[in-house]
């Protein structure tokens, strides 16, 4: 995929005259709406929001944390089929996408796809997405290629959508610069809400970790005081080696710190980090 370079210089550009404290504030609003509008879509007010981030800085928890509660019932009844959402990861055909559609078709029945680009790129998902997400006022789905599977489960070829739909993705949509994908993502985006976190360089990408962990990311570990400000103070004084900067190697460091007290910085940069050059 490619990506126009301009925007990102500009987008850095404009980062770098931000104070810490603007960047802070204004990545705290896009998180609450973030809450918010997955509220929305749980209620059933919102039909579809895309969340356009980089990885591992919460994209994901913070949808999920919302929608969970919607399987408080179906848990203790210990049936799946009382569930009201499902996060579907990797790869998935147009076939499965229909079929999967049609088990979540009821009212404030939510998909979530997260991390799942390939559905949002291939041009029959796309049209099975696009009837699913109409703006009209029923929204009829069909499928009008004869299907063993379908009719193995008893998946009718048409059927009335009224469920809800949320895209967690990687892809910045205003920077891919390829026409074709272009056009894909617009006739998606048209038909949702669209929540672009604001987080595309490596400043503010570790601005929104330090503050994750500020307010408590690490109590389970039950840590000394001053400890998890340490885990933070070594990932920025080894930003440019780190295999990746997310959440994830916050608690990798942290895993490592609680096993070992005393040598965790050696084996952090052996395990977390690239080779010096």
């Amino acid at each position: 995929m490619e990506f126009d370079t301009d925007a990102i210089k500009a987008r850095e550009a404009a980062v770098a005259k931000e104070t810490d404290a603007e960047i802070l504030e204004r990545l705290g609003e896009r998180f609450q709406i973030l809450t918010e509008m997955t509220k929305a879509v749980k209620a059933g007010d919102v039909r579809a929001m895309i969340v356009s981030g980089p990885p591992g800085v919460g994209k994901s928890f913070g949808v999920e944390a919302v929608l969970s509660k919607h399987d408080v019932f179906a848990n203790v009844a210990n049936d799946s089929k009382l569930k009201k959402y499902e996060v579907v990861k990797g790869a998935m055909s147009a076939l499965g996408l229909y079929a999967k559609l049609f088990a979540y078709k009821d009212s404030k029945s939510i998909l979530v796809f997260d991390d799942c680009d390939s559905v949002l790129l291939d041009d029959l998902s796309l049209n099975i997405l696009k009837a699913a997400l109409d703006t009209s006022a029923k929204r009829f789905i069909s499928w009008n290629s004869d299907s063993r599977l379908l009719r193995q489960e008893g998946i009718p070829d048409r059927f009335e959508f009224k469920g809800s739909a949320i895209f967690i993705t990687n892809v910045n949509f205003d920077n891919v610069r390829s026409k074709k994908i272009r056009d894909h993502l617009a006739a998606l985006e048209s038909r949702c809400h669209y929540l672009d976190l604001t987080m595309h360089t490596t400043r503010e990408k570790m601005l929104r970790i330090r503050q994750i962990v500020r307010d408590g990311m690490l109590n389970s570990y039950e840590f000394e005081a001053g400890v998890s400000e340490e885990i933070v103070d070594f990932m920025f004084a080894n930003l440019a080696r780190l295999r990746e900067l997310s959440l994830r190697t916050v608690q990798k460091i942290a895993d490592l710190r609680k096993s070992f007290p005393t040598t965790w910085t050696a084996m952090a940069k052996t395990t977390c980090m690239r080779r010096a050059v």
